[in-house]
C-alpha cells in the first residue's frame, strides 16, 4: 500500500480534529475527482511502520477525535494490510472514531470490504458524480453519496448531514 499524505490536524474530513491519510490508487476514476492525481497505485510513499507511527503519535493527542481514511480508494488496497492497520488503530485508540470514504456504494461491498468497514464508525459511500456536486454537502462531494454511521448494535444507518 502507498499513501500520498498524512494530515495531522484536519477539520474537513469528519467531526472534530482528525488525523487523515490519503492512500494512492483508484480504478473508479470519477470525472471531476478532487484527488485524480493519486489514482496511480504506484504513486506516493510506502505505507510502513514509520507512517503508522506518525498516525499513532498524533492519535494519542487528546484533542484528536479520530482517524479519517481516504484515497484514491481505501477499499482497493491490500485487504489484509488495511484490515490489520485499522485493527491496530482500534486496539491502541478505542475511544477514537474512524471514518472511511469509498467510491463503492454500500450495496456493492463484498465480504472482504465489509470486514474492513465494519471496523470503522462512519462510512461515506459512492462515486463522485460531477453533475451532483455541491459545496454545501457536509463530508461528501456529490449528493448521491451517503454517510453511514454504525450504531451500538453494529448496524449501519444513513446519517443526515
Amino acid at each position: 500500500m502507498n499513501y500520498e499524505a498524512i494530515k495531522t490536524y484536519d477539520v474537513l474530513n469528519g467531526y472534530g480534529i482528525r488525523v487523515t491519510i490519503f492512500f494512492t490508487g483508484c480504478t473508479h476514476m470519477c470525472k471531476g475527482c478532487f484527488n485524480s492525481e493519486i489514482w496511480d497505485f504506484s504513486k506516493g510513499k510506502t505505507f510502513n511502520e514509520s507512517a503508522k507511527q506518525i498516525i499513532f503519535d498524533n492519535l494519542s493527542k487528546p484533542q484528536i477525535k479520530g482517524l479519517s481514511i481516504l484515497g484514491g480508494e481505501p477499499l482497493q488496497q491490500d485487504h489484509q494490510e488495511m484490515l490489520n492497520f485499522i485493527k491496530e488503530v482500534k486496539e491502541k485508540f478505542p475511544t477514537k472514531d474512524i471514518w472511511l470514504w469509498s467510491g463503492y456504494y454500500f450495496k456493492e461491498l463484498d465480504d472482504e470490504k465489509k470486514e474492513i468497514i465494519n471496523l470503522c464508525d462512519y462510512f461515506v459511500d459512492g462515486r463522485f458524480i460531477q453533475d451532483k456536486a455541491s459545496k454545501k454537502l457536509l463530508f461528501r462531494g456529490s449528493s448521491n453519496q451517503t454517510i453511514y454511521k454504525k450504531n451500538s448494535d453494529g448496524e449501519w444507518k444513513p446519517l443526515e448531514a
